[in-house]
C-alpha cells in the first residue's frame, strides 16, 4: 500500500465504512469533486486494491446463531495433502473463512451454522472423516464486541 497517497487511504476508509454511499456523500467527506472522486475510486478498483463490496447480514435473522473458530491440524505436510484439505473446505458450506496459519496447526477455519447441533454433524461428519486430519480444535464464540469484517 505505499503506492497509496492520503486521499486514496481516505477513500478506502470511507467505503469500508459504508461500500453503499453516494459518490456525491464520499466525494464531500474527501475533499474532492465528485468527477475526481469517481476517477479515483475507478482507479482503485482497476488496480485491484478494491476487490469488491459486500451486504453485511445479520447472522440470527439468516439464521446463523453458531459461530466457531477451528483450529486443525494435518497428519500429513505435503502439498497434496493441503490441496486436498483446501478442496474439501472450499466445498463446505458451513466454512466461511480458511486460513493456513503458521504453529502448532496448519490451518484456522471460521465455521457459521445454525446451532450446535449443527455444528456437530460438521465436525463429525466433514472434518472428521477427511482422512487429511490429526486433529481439531473448537473455540465457540460467545460474543463479538468488535467485528470489522465486511
Amino acid at each position: 500500500m505505499s503506492d497509496l497517497d492520503e486521499i486514496d487511504r481516505k477513500i478506502l476508509h470511507e467505503l469500508s465504512a459504508d461500500g453503499r454511499q453516494s459518490n456525491l456523500a464520499l466525494a464531500d467527506r474527501v475533499g474532492l469533486s465528485p468527477s475526481a472522486c469517481l476517477r479515483r475510486v475507478a482507479a482503485l478498483e482497476k488496480r485491484g486494491v478494491i476487490t469488491g463490496y459486500r451486504a453485511v447480514l445479520d447472522p440470527v435473522k439468516t439464521g446463523i446463531g453458531f459461530l466457531a473458530y477451528v483450529t486443525v491440524g494435518l497428519n500429513l505436510h505435503t502439498k497434496e495433502a493441503q490441496r486436498a484439505f483446501e478442496r474439501a473446505m472450499e466445498a463446505a458450506p458451513e466454512v466461511r473463512e480458511c486460513h493456513n496459519i503458521t504453529g502448532v496447526v496448519e490451518y484456522l477455519l471460521r465455521v457459521e451454522v445454525a446451532d450446535l447441533s449443527s455444528y456437530k454433524h460438521f465436525h463429525n461428519e466433514v472434518l472428521g472423516t477427511l482422512p487429511q486430519v490429526n486433529s481439531i480444535t473448537s473455540y465457540v464464540v460467545m460474543g463479538s464486541p468488535k467485528d470489522e469484517r465486511a
